[in-house]
């Protein structure tokens, strides 16, 4: 006796699932490309940095080495070594708003020193030279060598993103919001503000101002006082780097 066997039956796929398939299917291809994409640029991004801060090393080193030479020839032919006039200026907040002029009071608010023990980078030309003098009471400042930007940069840095305070934490925040001055990673940012170079304004305007703490031991005596006179306030000259490290 003969059984028939039934035949196989195929159910039919409905044409907007298959569509939603391939649509899932290339979203899927679209962003391994993607991301493939992505780690290639991260790759090639990472080489161009290294490269930087290679080149930024070197050009510190010889230029710290030309300033040795200059003071050796000088000493050698008797004469005195002039240093370069300062390019930036650290500015610190020591002494609060009580009874401040309207002016001063100004002034403070367009260098964004709000709150005492604020500090930011001032490049140095003559109207901040001015601003500065009319001050002079509320702050003290100084020349910041290289060690001294990287640290505040490194250990207090703060960038401003859509009026928002960012920690400068990767590179990325850095680039979001500079890199269309080339200011890629943390050591563009050092090397700008270090060099005053032609985006320093964007860069120092980028940084949000350093809150930093009370020096180690307290200040040195009543800060109406001048720095040169035994006080607080006024131009520290290359002194605003140990001054830095107290209030770090």
């Amino acid at each position: 006796m003969s059984t028939t066997v039934p035949s196989a039956s195929f159910v039919e796929v409905p044409e907007t699932l298959l569509k939603k398939r391939k649509q899932n299917e290339k979203v899927r291809e679209e962003r391994l490309a993607a991301a493939v994409e992505a780690k290639k640029q991260r790759k090639t991004k990472r080489g161009v940095i290294f490269k930087r801060a290679e080149a930024y090393t070197k050009e510190y080193i010889d230029s710290e080495r030309e300033e040795f030479r200059l003071k050796r020839e000088a000493r050698k032919s008797g004469d005195y070594y002039v240093e370069a006039q300062p390019k930036v200026f650290f500015v610190v907040r020591i002494k609060g708003i009580s009874k401040v002029a309207p002016k001063p009071r100004k002034i403070l608010q367009l260098l964004r020193l709000r709150q005492i023990n604020n500090g930011v980078f001032i490049k140095v030309t003559k109207a901040t030279a001015q601003m500065l003098r009319l001050v002079e009471p509320y702050i003290t400042y100084g020349e910041p060598n290289l060690k001294s930007v990287r640290e505040l940069i490194y250990k207090r840095g703060y960038g401003k993103v859509d009026k928002q305070r960012i920690p400068l934490t990767d590179n990325a925040t850095i680039e979001k919001t500079l890199g269309k001055y080339d200011i890629l990673c943390m050591e563009d940012l050092v090397h700008e503000i270090v060099t005053a170079g032609p985006a320093f304004k964007h860069a120092s305007n980028f940084l949000w101002p350093f809150k930093l703490s009370n020096p180690n031991g307290g200040w040195r005596t009543r800060k109406f006082k001048h720095y040169v006179q035994g006080g607080d306030v006024g131009n520290r000259e290359h002194n605003i780097n140990n001054l830095i490290r107290q209030m770090n």
